[in-house]
Order: C-alpha cells, then structure tokens, then sequence
C-alpha cells in the first residue's frame, strides 16, 4: 500500500513521466523482493540502514554498475522521504548515505562538419521520410529539444507568425523554442508533404506513412542511421545532437544561462555538463592565438 501511495505522489503531486515511475516502481519492488527472502521483512517502513547496506553490496557482487546502483538507491531514499512526509517513519535511513563513486563519462559531441554532412545526405532525396528525417535532425540540432520532447510536439504547438515551437518538457515544463529561418521552410515542405499523403493523424506532428505517431526507438534509428555514415563517434544518437547543439552554442560565445534557458533545464548544474568541451576548444584558440605561444 505504501509504494502504491508513493508512485501516487510521484504522478499527481511531482507531475513525473509514466517510465520515471516505472523505473521507481522497479526498484522499489525489487528491494521490496529483497528484504523478504534475505530478512524474511515486507515491512519496509521498519528497514534498517544495515539492510539496505546487505542489499548494495549484493548488487555491486552481482555487476551492476556503480552508477546504476547509486539511481537505485536514491529511489528508495526519495521513496523514505515520502514515508517521512506523511508520517510513516520518523527518520529515513538512507539520511547519511554516501553515494558509490562513479567515473564521470565525457560524451563527445556531433561536430558541425559532421552534422552538416548528414544533412547534405537528407537532402539528396525528397520522399516523405526523407523530408521528415531531415527536419527531425534539424529541430534536435537548432534548438536542443529533447527526443520525447520532439516525438510529443503537435501540429497545433507550432506558432507560424511567431516562428517557434511550443515544448512540454521535465515536469510538465512548458517553453517556446525558435525555428531558424532555414528549418521552417524544411517544416512548410514537411506539412505539405504530409498532406499530400493524405495522414489522417494530424494531431501530431511527426508521424510514419501509416499515421502513427513517431517512437523513442525510431527517432534513435534516424539519428544513428545517418550519423553513422558520417561520424566514428561511439555513441551516435538523439542525445549527443543535444549535446551538439549546447557545445556548439558555448563555442560561439553564449552564455551558460542562455543555454540553461534552451535546453529547459531547471539548474545550471545540468547545464554545466556541456561545457567540457566548449573549455577544450576555448583552450585550443587559447595556445593558438595568445602572443606567448609563438615566442
């Protein structure tokens, strides 16, 4: 009852998307799983902070990375909040819990030589999809927006005499973005190519010949597609051309605030993970330029 009154919390009170509850409702479970058959306990307002210890050491024995450890643990520790919040328990045992150490890892973003590429390959053909492909991998790399961000925009969120796009975002976060001149006259061919196929969704925006709302999997098999015949790059998908978009942004002189703003993220400690490589290539014109590097 107490993790259904939380996943309950987390959906009306926290406004939190159905696969962040999801990944809460798993875990909690599968400690919940855990303390039965290790403590012979379901009783998890009366766990005890040496349980959950038993629990992280079983699951770093078993491989599970420290990063994804650490996202289990601060399931349970919000879940414990919660209890706190109503009154369930009097302090949360996971109050002086140190995080496991984890390697930070540098995601090395789509250079703009590479994205321009991949959009000369797009625009060698003019089929549906192919105009489609184009604009998705247009709107990600001009304004930041997130894939769910994309796959949920409809045809009634984009302004046309304002030039921008409505976005909902964390949290149910709504903010405008700007189309760029160039990405509109891709978005004008777009609508008129889909309607010329006669769609009958016209709610959303990007959809499938069929009609069907566009997918998660499928905008990563675009992106990966495409960037993959231009890019050595390990990771290629719809998170590195966010990625991209930041980096390049910080490249060209604007401001961490500015592209907080942009990426709709609620601190600029989301932010500041873009800004490694915008430092490399801040350093490179640095030893480049300054007057002491050619003494």
């Amino acid at each position: 009852m107490l993790i259904e009154a939380f996943l309950e919390y987390l959906a009306f009170e926290k406004n939190y998307s159905k696969h962040t509850i999801q990944a809460y409702k798993t875990d909690l479970i599968a400690f919940k799983d855990f303390s039965a058959v290790e403590f012979d306990q379901e009783d998890l307002e009366n766990i005890h902070y040496n349980q959950i210890r038993t629990w992280i050491v079983s699951l770093v024995n078993s491989g599970v990375s420290n990063r994804s450890v650490n996202r289990k643990v601060s399931s349970l520790k919000t879940f414990y909040k919660f209890l706190q919040k109503i009154g369930e328990v009097t302090t949360n045992p996971l109050a002086s819990h140190k995080a496991l150490k984890v390697q930070k890892k540098i995601q090395t973003p789509f250079d703009q030589n590479e994205v321009e590429e991949v959009l000369k390959l797009l625009n060698e053909a003019s089929d549906f999809e192919s105009i489609r492909d184009r604009l998705i991998v247009e709107l990600l790399y001009s304004t930041g927006m997130r894939r769910i961000e994309l796959i949920n925009v409809k045809e009634k969120d984009v302004d046309h005499s304002k030039k921008a796009i409505k976005v909902l975002g964390k949290r149910n976060k709504e903010r405008y973005v700007t189309i760029l001149p160039s990405v509109y006259k891709t978005l004008e061919e777009y609508l008129s190519e889909k309607k010329a196929y006669e769609i009958e969704n016209e709610e959303a925006l990007f959809v499938t010949k069929k009609g069907v709302k566009i997918y998660e999997t499928l905008v990563y098999r675009i992106i990966n597609l495409y960037f993959s015949r231009v890019s050595t790059k390990a990771k290629k998908s719809p998170h590195i051309l966010r990625h991209a978009f930041a980096t390049h942004l910080l490249n060209n002189g604007a401001s961490l605030n500015s592209v907080k703003e942009l990426l709709g993220h609620s601190s600029l400690a989301s932010t500041q993970v873009y800004t490694h490589n915008s430092l490399e290539q801040i350093k490179k014109v640095y030893n480049k330029a300054h007057p002491r590097e050619s003494t």
